[in-house]
């Protein structure tokens, strides 16, 4: 997969694109980041990027003409791949948006910054409008990362488990179960039983149910549309029925 990066601050990508999964990915042929700093195809001496909203009011807006220009000379025009702006205003990201986005061969992604994008950007060159959740940061960079971290360890390859990605949280549909490792006895806390009891078709009950038990305690908004057998429906509402 091939991913460019738009933004005025490609200072903040090297450090974690060059650590973990999404290193050995890169190293492995399977991803190839390129950062684009906007200022770079700014048109004036100053190379200014940003400028004063029309009709007033606080804060700065990206211009069009540099994000246009850098765009389309890296991209061709019309853009050869999905343009994604990451912004508060866009849908949410999940891990149904990130598998999504995992099928494609190439992205692009446009962080804005101070008070965003002028609209033109928004209207007639990106394709895809995505944001982390409702809140606010400085810029698109730290939801740039997010995204290529989420959208990479689902290719085929990224991660030494094949099956990891099955068994996270929300892949599923449902919260992971809990991990441990050794020491079996931490300070007087024991290792469940069942995890070392060797019997596996156990475990994987018990995995199970812990999934079930954990979203329905901290995100039971999830059950509304996990796929679940009828003896699991019962687990539920056996739980509801004790708390």
């Amino acid at each position: 997969m091939q991913i460019n990066v738009f933004t005025l601050f490609p200072e903040v990508f090297p450090a974690y694109l060059e650590a973990s999964i999404l290193k050995r990915a890169a190293e492995s042929g399977l991803l190839k980041v390129e950062l684009h700093n906007i200022r770079d195809w700014a048109s004036d001496k100053h190379k200014v990027t940003d400028d004063q909203p029309f009709g007033g009011g606080g804060g700065m807006v990206m211009k069009a003409e540099p994000i246009f220009t850098a765009v389309e000379a890296v991209l061709g025009a019309p853009p050869s791949c999905p343009v994604i702006l990451l912004t508060p205003q866009g849908r949410p990201f999940t891990q149904k948006v990130a598998q999504e986005l995992s099928a494609n061969d190439h992205l692009a992604l446009l962080c804005g910054r101070y008070e965003g994008v002028d609209e033109r950007v928004r209207a007639h060159l990106v394709t895809d409008q995505i944001s982390m959740g409702d809140f606010v940061l400085t810029g698109g960079e730290l939801p740039a990362l997010t995204l290529i971290d989420a959208v990479v360890r689902l290719l085929p390859g990224a991660l030494g488990d094949p099956e990891g990605v099955c068994k996270d949280s929300h892949a599923s549909g449902l919260l992971e179960y809990p991990h441990y490792t050794r020491p079996a006895v931490f300070r007087g806390w024991e290792v469940p039983e069942v995890l070392r009891s060797g019997d596996h078709a156990r475990i994987e009950r018990w995995r199970r149910e812990q999934a079930l038990r954990r979203t329905a305690e901290r995100r039971p908004d999830m059950l509304e549309t996990a796929e679940l057998t009828e003896e699991e429906k019962a687990f539920i509402e056996n739980l509801e029925k004790k708390a």
